[in-house]
């Protein structure tokens, strides 16, 4: 009997503790450089002129709402802290990993820019998944250079409970922002854009 009603806390205790966990609104954490970014961009450095990083917005008729706040697990939600949009989160990721790389100049003449185009998270019950997706443009002046749709699908191992699952699922999220621009820095056309 006694085991059992120790069984029945430590159950009460986990629900309270999910409960806590899904009744929140988390803001991410600010952009930072990774590492794999930064070798990547400076591999190619003396082969690429800085560039300056314009607009990041939502695409014209998606709902707001996909720019603003994902649902993590129930009332959980998580959301940017620039702008209060997952647009400019993604522009100011892509402006920190160029200025690391010593790649970035807001008087370049040659500017990129981008539109969100989608922006998924489920925490699930055994497997978390994701899906970001952005157009990046770059032109030099008003001529056109790079022009392409990128998209990460990450997934990671998740659980039933919320409070393993929703922090799993908020660092993974956060980490498909460095992903999509480390796409960005592999595609050989976008350094062909920026070539000196």
């Amino acid at each position: 009997m006694q085991r059992f009603m120790r069984l029945l806390a430590m159950a009460g205790v986990l629900l309270a503790a999910t409960q806590l966990v899904g009744c929140a609104s988390t803001m991410m954490g600010q952009p930072a450089a990774s590492m794999d970014n930064t070798v990547k961009l400076r591999d190619g450095a003396a082969a690429m002129a800085p560039a300056a990083v314009g607009t990041f917005m939502l695409e014209p008729g998606k709902s707001a709402g996909l720019d603003q706040s994902v649902s993590v697990r129930g009332a959980n939600t998580l959301t940017s802290p620039i702008g209060n949009s997952f647009a400019q989160y993604l522009g100011e990721t892509l402006r920190v990993e160029l200025e690391a790389a010593q790649l970035l100049d807001q008087k370049s003449s040659t500017r990129i820019t981008g539109t969100l185009l989608d922006s998924a998270l489920d925490a699930g019950m055994s497997t978390g998944t994701g899906r970001l997706q952005a157009r990046f443009v770059v032109k030099q002046a008003e001529a056109v250079k790079y022009d392409r749709t990128l998209t990460v699908d990450a997934q990671w191992e998740s659980s039933f409970m919320a409070v393993v699952a929703v922090p799993a699922a908020m660092q993974n999220y956060q980490l498909m922002y460095r992903k999509l621009v480390g796409q960005l820095f592999d595609d050989p056309a976008f350094r062909k854009a920026l070539a000196k």
